[in-house]
């Protein structure tokens, strides 16, 4: 029975320790219950958060509370006003520091929020695995005893929603070297229907390496409309060329549909999966040598040579006991071929001038 080697798990974040006076002055001694255990953690950010606020407006008006105010400063501490803000544990009242002239504006908790870091992840969060409005008011009153309105949840929805749909119409580079385009079956849930849809991606390799996604769709099927959607999307921000497209034998993503749009790009099925192909073959021992004897085809600097290499695999042991390799790549070097009419060690400023 095969095992998986094993990792190395991630160490752990080294906190520093909490001097034990606060400890005491936050529990009792004897065993504590869950609720109280909660309630010291709540009292505990509400200090926290009281001292950091207090922290920025000393770092507003220039000097700490309790010393002179230097001379030429005519703003100054001016009390306290209560909030409550809702937080990842539930309501937290706090009392947050005021100036004489009203020119502070916290950055923890700025003014007229009442909610701290990581409550609008949760509420998106909750959002993305599909839950209703009503849904998520529901489940954050009962597991943190949060009350919030419809309103509140659908404006942290939409400032999301405005993010995405600026993503998703930002320009485009004029041109890509490599853009890999694939599309996958996922389960969504569409209003309170759990529906198979495919999601479109649009993943480019930039000049530097750098890979950036351009796009992300979703469509209820897979097919050459879509595909011609997605290319016409690309072009209409901007990109006029893709050198090379990747894809992995996408239904609808024949030449046809791609040259529609962009004519000169060349198609090339992903290496990857062409060597995955090949050694479904093999039993799982076999893998290793045939992978080993076949990167001399995926790997040839030009295609006559990787020509050349596809022969003298057939002709060897690998390609004798598994001559369906060698024939799913008939004529030439089939799938691979594309690529390997660019020359692989040119930098991909040169890649342009090198098309057939």
């Amino acid at each position: 029975m095969l095992r998986r080697p094993k990792t190395d798990k991630p160490p752990a974040d080294a906190f520093a320790p909490i001097p034990a006076d606060i400890l005491d002055q936050l529990v009792r001694e004897g065993p504590l219950t869950a609720e109280e255990i909660h309630t010291a953690s709540r009292r505990f950010k509400k200090a926290l958060i009281e001292r950091a606020l207090g922290a920025e407006l000393t770092h507003h008006l220039g000097y700490p509370s309790g010393a002179p105010r230097p001379d030429l400063t005519t703003n100054h501490r001016n009390g306290t006003s209560g909030k409550t803000v809702r937080t990842d544990d539930g309501p937290v009242a706090i009392e947050v520091p005021r100036d004489r002239d009203g020119s502070f504006e916290p950055q923890l908790i700025g003014k007229h929020e009442r909610r701290f870091t990581g409550f609008d992840e949760k509420v998106i969060a909750l959002y993305a695995r599909g839950l209703t409005v009503r849904e998520i008011q529901a489940f954050l009153k009962e597991m943190y005893a949060v009350d919030v309105s419809p309103d509140l949840i659908s404006a942290v929805t939409d400032a999301v929603v405005a993010e995405v749909t600026a993503w998703q119409s930002r320009p485009l580079e004029p041109l890509y070297p490599v853009v890999f385009f694939d599309a996958l079956r996922v389960k969504i849930r569409d209003e309170s229907t759990v529906r198979s849809k495919a999601v479109y991606l649009a993943l480019a390799v930039l000049p530097d390496g750098s890979r950036d996604i351009l796009g992300i769709g979703i469509e209820h099927t897979e097919g050459a409309k879509v595909w011609m959607k997605v290319f016409t999307d690309l072009k209409t921000r901007g990109c006029q060329d893709i050198l090379i497209a990747v894809t992995d034998g996408l239904k609808g993503m024949e030449e046809a549909a791609l040259a529609a749009v962009f004519p000169a790009t060349t198609l090339q099925t992903c290496i990857v999966h062409l060597l995955r192909q090949s050694l479904a073959f093999a039993n799982w021992k076999q893998r290793k040598p045939l992978a080993a004897a076949l990167r001399a085809i995926d790997t040839a600097p030009s295609a006559d040579l990787a020509l050349s290499a596809l022969e003298t695999f057939e002709r060897g042991e690998w390609g004798q006991r598994f001559p369906t390799i060698g024939a799913a790549c008939p004529p030439g070097l089939g799938p691979r071929d594309a690529v390997l009419r660019l020359s692989a060690r040119d930098s991909a400023r040169h890649l342009h001038d090198q098309r057939p």
